[in-house]
């Protein structure tokens, strides 16, 4: 299939899932339709399918009405919270020191300021949970507030471009929660002490979701896995990230047809890379416990094909032999680059286990962190398709010399 095609076809995946499945977050009716999209597209093009299923939570969240007299505040339902319908003093801290000295039992506790810079990693998350984080969720959870509202500034390095973004997003924590803007955060700590109003109209749903996993090649004791998160988070379209890269994942399909190499390569459709538990990353893992070793590479897709900028890969732990045989296919093509190392995203699941990993993305990767991921600008139109199909191409001609030298070494 020549590049004018697959660039048309990659045109037809970005809407696809884009626009044409309304949300891809974890749980919902769109990420089904995006995982089964994936999987008949791989069924398509002769790849052996599989899937990998997990219990997960939807949420449907409503109104919210935060008051103090006749004042209304804007805020804001944080994701996977409980309901709520309470009226009770508001209490307050910024810091992890005033958390401790005050008793906020049975009241609304407002927690802005330095306490409130940065969201907390998930309680139960298994790849990076910082004890500060998990020290306030502690005193969170012992002193027993009725609800807390968070008031969170920009801090594009950790949450994107979401302003404000919740302090907690996380469904295995109980205590209704909401969040606002720094702004609005210091119109409402004017109110501490005073009677405020708290009602919050939203629900956990039970739901399953499923990785799904493709394969081809003749090889079973030497593969190669390529995979690319298919969830996105709730109100983006999530273009670059990630219906790129696992629109890569499907041109590539397109380009194996007829691939029937010794090393074995797995194109991988990961859920739950924006979701709190990492249910498909975990899942794909407890699969996969004991088998590491037959993984000669891992490649991670992510944020790729900005029209503005070149492709940037990373290593992380890849032998030198190996690593030279990934550069070069790579240093010679156009519009690609060595760039430097990140960690926000799936490949950090294969190098915490010791798998050598290689991410993709793009050289203004931080850039979009701080401007457009997480936000409703991250649409096809800021997709340049050819470099999803370029990309493509490289890592078919990575697969074709990663194959060679396994033939060659009798890997």
């Amino acid at each position: 299939m020549n590049r004018e095609m697959l660039n048309r076809k990659a045109k037809e995946y970005l809407n696809d899932l884009c626009f044409n499945i309304p949300t891809r977050r974890v749980g919902s009716q769109g990420n089904r339709d995006a995982t089964r999209f994936f999987r008949e597209e791989m069924d398509r093009y002769g790849l052996s399918t599989k899937t990998q299923s997990f219990d997960c939570i939807d949420m449907r969240l409503g109104e919210i009405h935060l008051r103090s007299g006749n004042r209304e505040f804007e805020a804001f339902i944080s994701p996977y919270s409980t309901a709520c319908d309470v009226n009770a003093p508001l209490t307050c801290a910024s810091t992890i020191g005033e958390l401790e000295s005050i008793q906020p039992e049975g009241k609304i506790l407002l927690l802005h300021g330095e306490i409130a810079k940065e969201q907390l990693m998930p309680k139960n998350f298994v790849f990076y949970n910082p004890a500060v984080h998990q020290r306030i969720y502690a005193l969170l959870e012992s002193k027993k507030p009725a609800a807390v509202v968070t008031a969170t500034s920009k801090n594009p390095d950790a949450v994107g471009a979401i302003y404000p973004f919740p302090m907690i997003e996380d469904g295995d924590f109980h205590i209704p929660t909401a969040y606002m803007t720094d702004i609005e955060g210091k119109k409402l700590l004017a109110h501490d002490g005073e009677i405020v109003t708290l009602t919050m109209d939203t629900a956990r749903i039970p739901s399953r979701g499923e990785n799904v996993v493709a394969k081809t090649g003749r090889g079973t004791d030497r593969r190669m896995v390529i995979c690319a998160h298919i969830d996105a988070k709730e109100g983006t379209p999530g273009a670059l990230d990630n219906a790129s890269g696992v629109t890569i994942l499907m041109l590539l399909a397109h380009l194996l047809q007829d691939y029937q190499g010794r090393l074995g390569v797995e194109l991988v459709a990961l859920n739950g890379e924006e979701y709190y538990s990492a249910p498909g990353q975990m899942a794909y893992l407890k699969e996969n416990e004991g088998q590491y070793g037959s993984i000669l590479l891992a490649v991670n897709l992510d944020d790729i094909g900005y029209f503005k900028d070149r492709t940037a890969y990373s290593l992380y732990g890849v032998p030198d032999a190996l690593a030279g045989i990934i550069r070069n296919v790579f240093s010679g093509r156009e519009g690609f680059l060595e760039g430097s190392a990140w960690y926000q995203s799936d490949h950090g699941i294969f190098i915490t286990n010791g798998i050598p990993a290689m991410a993709v993305t793009e050289e203004s990767f931080t850039e979009l962190l701080a401007k457009i991921t997480h936000s409703e600008k991250d649409i096809p139109d800021i997709v340049d398709s050819k470099k999803l199909v370029e990309n493509a191409f490289a890592l078919c001609d990575l697969i074709i010399a990663l194959n060679q030298e396994a033939g060659k070494t009798g890997c």
